[in-house]
């Protein structure tokens, strides 16, 4: 059985780079009622990506914040976070986003990402779509997966909330892991806004504790 979501939907905004395919997930997610949360806010890295259209489709007010467009990482941080403030959001998920940003005071453990790998392992500057995928192959690893975690002043770093894993079998391309990892981010993110939207996530020491709601 589904457990029980909260009672009011959580306020999202979906910070994009690339398809959208994680967005897609989410909004779908939302439509079925598994997800209980309403995305006020999408913000695009770049012009011309597919998740813009995703989103527009969707109804769903889209922004456009190119990085080219500042000076330094500071700005371009500071624009982003501005607009999600302004439509007043309870968590900010990162959906594919490969620009770096600056953290601000206040929002530590309020903004989360999904990688499509087991990090540590495969995460960093630069490591995103087909290559993390090849490398996992390229490393002989019998297991793969996906991580969401609290996102901190480096690329795929930060608190761990969750992992789930799959496996890397013998006859996998990049692509054929990547669509069984895909499995696994669509279960994880949603569960991991669930947890965070029921206050069950506790960051102590860099490492998220889950409070367990029965005791």
């Amino acid at each position: 059985m589904e457990p029980t979501l909260a009672d009011s939907p959580i306020q999202l905004a979906v910070l994009i780079s690339g398809a959208g395919t994680t967005l897609a997930n989410l909004i779908d997610r939302i439509a079925n009622r598994t997800l209980r949360a309403e995305i006020k806010l999408v913000i695009a890295s770049r012009r011309g990506i597919g998740g813009i259209e995703r989103a527009r489709s969707a109804g769903l007010a889209c922004e456009i914040i190119e990085r080219s467009e500042f000076a330094t990482v500071a700005q371009f941080s500071a624009a982003v976070f501005g607009r999600c403030a302004a439509a007043r959001v309870d968590l900010i998920c990162m959906a594919g986003w490969l620009s770096l940003l600056e953290i601000p005071q206040g929002l530590e453990g309020k903004i989360m990402n999904i990688h499509p790998s087991l990090l540590p392992s495969f995460g960093g500057l630069g490591m995103y779509g087909p290559r993390v995928y090849q490398a996992v192959l390229d490393h002989g690893c019998k297991v793969s997966g996906c991580t969401v975690h609290f996102v901190d002043q480096s690329y795929d770093h930060g608190p761990i909330i969750l992992q789930r894993t799959c496996p890397v079998l013998d006859d996998d391309t990049a692509e054929t892991l990547a669509r069984r990892v895909f499995e696994e981010e669509k279960i994880a993110y949603a569960q991991a806004i669930e947890m965070f939207q029921r206050g069950r996530l506790r960051i102590q020491g860099g490492r998220v504790f889950v409070h367990d709601m029965r005791t």
